[in-house]
């Protein structure tokens, strides 16, 4: 055998070797048979070719098992190929291959047992990791619940909502140790006699207010604010807002202790506690809040400004005691007076002094000591000019506030004088004249001048409805034919019903009117009087009723829509109507409520024998005449469209048909030509 054939066949039995491996699951079956076939064809190739050529051959193939052992693979292909390159060709060598083989087999038949143990084991460890993780996800849900437990339920804080009672005693309380500062520091600073006699009291009244101050600082970081029309609670959100404000810092410089200097001058200098004046907007606060909610505001203004213009004449009359003890008491004729006088070292003289000397001149209203000093001079200017621009500032801001407060005469005053004119150039008698005069001087006695539409034009829709419900619902409640409507049907009444005010001898209604309106009795006293007017037969009070029917126009009614009686006030009455076309209109949206307030005041007309059924069979044969007319002049209508339409669509045909005959001739035309 050449060279070649042995190269082919070592390839083909490399081949098979390979195919071997493949199937490993199978090898303990088969593979004896293969592996001795192959032990023989490899002594056959190595009889036929020289031992340099087999050691060629057999190099090329342990490299290449080499490499699939360096893989984990084909163990015992590689320890064939061994034995079979290294047989001499005795039959003691041929079995050993065999025993080889066989204990190949059992170690890979071990490996492969081995392998399934341990996919096994993987199996079994993936089940548990998956068991854990699992108790793992669940514990983490567990933490996450408790977390947006924790975070949906927030540990409840003190809360201080600006908007309540509570904030405003408040506010009271903080402003007096700010008031007490603004008042008081700059007296005692100035006059020494003043601090020097109640030492233990004012230290009593520095600290107590400090300590308030103390407090009102942590309120101020608990002072809720509304965000998207919600009070916002949050602890943190509240204090980093509170500390970006401009305020926070005031705050924090006016409870500054200033007071540690105290322990190396001593504790009489006050004036190291002028800091405990920049809280002073709490006390602005205050007065802004109890301007809103007093029922006096336009004198709650003027006493306001009145105590401005005492605190400036104060804090004056204090630096002018200051200035005069500084150049000399006594000095010259501008300063206070020398103290050797016993009248002027008296402490109530000393303020009352400087305090009348402060007055007249920011009010340039006195003549006082003329300067003579430099220093002196310039106070003075500056008094002055201080004077011009804040009185000047707040005797127009009084002007204007006496002036709001009898706006509301001036009106009513003018309505008055325009009606007055009207009657003389119309030469309207006397005795009308004298009623009109005193049925104002009745409304503007009583208060009742103002409008409520007027009023109310600015507040929203809801608001309007729950005031006219609080204002008018019970007295609405009481008209028997309202008792058991629907809620909604009454608050759209109770909007429309319409204040009016009547005076003795008036008539409310007379026999024989069209009812246009019911009227409900709010305060006063109505008669039902005769003809002639004068006797009187039933006297309606407060909470009677009267005309529900005649606007309900209730068909069969005797009286139709006409008043059945004389009605005439008898003193000054209110009274509050509703009028038919208001009423229509709220029941249009309620016809359920319609049929019912019918039904309920044919009941009451029964009862008092004010129907007649003729009346009410010709109102219903006449309700069925018009609706039978009202339904041959919609066929009449109908009727019309319909041959409106069929002629269109004649029409539309025929000119269809005119277009098709036109698109035939065109066709055959060019048949014509093309032929």
């Amino acid at each position: 055998m050449s060279q070649h054939d042995s190269v082919l066949l070592w390839g083909e039995q490399t081949e098979l070797q390979l195919r071997l491996m493949d199937s490993q699951n199978q090898t303990s079956l088969v593979g004896t048979g293969l592996l001795s076939v192959l032990s023989h064809m490899m002594q056959f190739g190595r009889n036929s070719v020289g031992p340099a050529e087999t050691g060629l051959s057999s190099q090329s193939p342990e490299e290449n098992m080499r490499s699939r052992n360096s893989g984990g693979r084909w163990p015992l292909a590689a320890q064939n190929m061994n034995n079979c390159n290294n047989n001499d060709g005795k039959k003691d060598d041929k079995k050993e291959p065999n025993k080889d083989e066989k204990k190949d087999e059992k170690k890979d038949d071990k490996k492969d047992e081995k392998k399934d143990d341990k996919k096994d084991d993987k199996k079994d460890d993936k089940k548990d990791e998956k068991k854990d993780d699992k108790k793992d996800d669940k514990k983490d849900d567990k933490k996450n619940d408790k977390k947006d437990d924790k975070k949906e339920e927030p540990k409840e804080v003190w809360i201080m909502d600006p908007n309540t009672d509570t904030y405003y005693y408040w506010l009271c309380l903080i402003s007096i140790p700010v008031f007490y500062n603004l008042m008081l520091l700059v007296a005692r600073a100035c006059f020494n006699e003043l601090q020097y006699k109640n030492t233990t009291m004012w230290m009593v009244l520095d600290y107590s207010s400090d300590v308030l101050y103390y407090i009102d600082t942590f309120v101020r970081a608990r002072t809720g604010f509304l965000e998207q029309g919600l009070l916002v609670k949050d602890e943190k959100v509240l204090k980093e807002k509170y500390m970006k404000t401009r305020q926070f810092r005031l705050d924090v410089l006016s409870i500054i202790p200033t007071d540690i200097i105290f322990l190396k001058i001593g504790i009489d200098n006050p004036e190291w506690r002028f800091n405990r004046l920049f809280r002073l907007g709490r006390l602005f606060e205050f007065f802004d809040r109890t301007e809103t909610r007093t029922n006096f505001p336009n004198i709650f203004r003027i006493g306001n400004l009145v105590l401005y213009i005492i605190i400036i004449i104060h804090w004056n009359a204090c630096l002018y005691f200051a200035i005069s003890k500084v150049l000399g008491f006594g000095s010259d004729t501008w300063v206070y007076p020398d103290m050797k006088n016993r009248e002027f070292a008296r402490l109530a003289r000393q303020y009352i002094y400087c305090f009348y000397w402060s007055t007249l001149t920011l009010t340039t209203i006195g003549e006082t000591p003329p300067p003579v000093r430099d220093v002196e001079y310039f106070f003075v200017v500056a008094d002055f000019l201080t004077g011009v621009l804040i009185f000047a500032t707040i005797v127009g801001n009084v002007g204007a506030m006496i002036s709001n407060m009898n706006a509301a005469r001036v009106e009513f005053q003018a309505k008055i004088d325009s009606i007055k004119q009207y009657m003389q150039f119309r030469k309207v008698t006397k005795d009308l004249e004298v009623r009109v005069v005193k049925w104002f001087d009745y409304l503007w006695t009583e208060e009742k001048t103002c409008d409520e539409k007027q009023v109310l034009k600015n507040l929203p829709d809801k608001l309007k409805a729950e005031i006219a419900i609080n204002v008018h619902l019970e007295t609405l409640k009481k008209v028997r034919i309202f008792q058991d409507c629907e809620a909604g049907l009454l608050i759209e009444l109770v909007l429309k019903l319409q204040p009016q005010v009547f005076s003795p001898g008036d008539y409310i209604c007379k026999k024989g009117d069209i009812g246009r309106e019911m009227y409900i009795i709010k305060e006063g006293k109505l008669a039902v009087v005769a003809d002639d007017g004068v006797t009187q037969f039933v006297v309606l009070s407060d909470g009677a009723y009267f005309g529900e029917i005649s606007i309900l126009g209730i068909k069969g009614s005797k009286a139709g829509n006409r008043r059945t009686a004389n009605i005439r006030s008898v003193g000054y009455s209110d009274l509050f109507a509703l009028s038919k076309d208001d009423l229509m209109e709220a029941l249009t949206e309620y016809p359920d409520a319609k049929n019912a307030l019918e039904e309920k005041g044919r009941a009451i007309l029964m009862k008092d024998n004010l129907i007649d059924e003729s009346l009410v069979n010709a109102a219903d044969a006449k309700d069925l005449e018009n609706k039978v007319n009202q339904i041959e002049a919609s066929l009449d209508v109908m009727t019309a469209k319909f041959r409106k339409m069929t002629a269109q669509y004649e029409s539309s045909q025929r000119k269809l048909k005119q277009r098709l005959s036109n698109m035939s001739n065109q066709v055959r035309t060019l048949r014509f030509d093309d032929e």
